[in-house]
């Protein structure tokens, strides 16, 4: 369970560094050869990440994570996560997404950090 539940400490942190804009952590906690796959656009890695964080300075993000099922074999783990975002622009309402997310963990040096996602949120309806 020791590997598990570093698992989750990694996800719980993500979460919360996410929501105090604490961009530098959130990158502390993936591989540098990270890779992100969203709907409608190519597979993007670490910097692309990291330039985007940018572009949401001054913006409230709310956030809760459960992760659904988790297997850790070896140094590679998988995690199905159902999350739900919501993020408020500076004046303007709110915006939600919900869905499932595919991660995959490697075990580095010790630590497990996010190596592969696949995030499959969608606008939640009004």
């Amino acid at each position: 369970m020791h590997d598990e539940d570093a698992i989750r400490g990694v996800v719980k942190l993500w979460m919360e560094a996410s929501q105090r804009g604490d961009t530098a952590t959130v990158l502390s906690l993936m591989t540098d050869d990270a890779l992100f796959m969203v709907p409608g656009r190519e597979p993007f890695g670490k910097d692309a990440f990291a330039a985007a964080s940018a572009g949401v300075k001054g913006m409230k993000l709310e956030g809760t994570s459960d992760i659904v099922e988790l297997k850790v074999i070896g140094d590679w783990a998988w995690a199905r996560n159902k999350l739900r975002v919501v993020i408020t622009p500076p004046g303007e309402e709110p915006v939600a997404r919900s869905g499932y997310t595919l991660t995959l963990f490697q075990k580095t040096n010790g630590r497990w950090l996010l190596a592969r996602d696949a995030n499959l949120l969608a606008p939640e309806k009004k």
